[in-house]
């Protein structure tokens, strides 16, 4: 249960990251440059899907070499050492056990929606 529940959370959290990362270019765009040698610049870029054909090869390089490293860092055995979804930090914290369990219940609650 407690490798599921690692899975559950961490998926979760990566599908709440991609939902506000999928709404926040509708509002705001880095400004400069996202490839200067294309002279390609941040506010090019479209929203949604129809960014995916205008990132260059390297930075989809870059994308997945990032995310492997943050996926090598943070874990595959959380769940055999502590709490799941715990990586020694702690974000949603309360001194009430009920309150932090309200949190920590919500929290996947989004998770779940965002995953949908």
């Amino acid at each position: 249960f407690k490798r599921r529940r690692s899975v559950e959370l961490k998926h979760g959290r990566v599908a709440m990251a991609a939902a506000m990362g999928y709404i926040i270019p509708e509002y705001y765009k880095f400004p400069g440059y996202l490839s200067p040698s294309l002279n390609l610049k941040f506010s090019d870029v479209p929203n949604g899907l129809a960014a995916l054909s205008k990132v260059p090869g390297l930075g989809w390089v870059q994308i997945i070499f990032f995310a492997g490293v943050i996926e090598g860092a943070f874990g595959f055995d959380d769940y055999k050492n502590g709490t799941p979804g715990e990586y020694g930090w702690k974000v949603l914290t309360a001194d009430d056990s009920g309150e932090k369990s309200n949190k920590l219940s919500a929290e996947l609650a989004n998770g779940r929606l965002a995953m949908m």
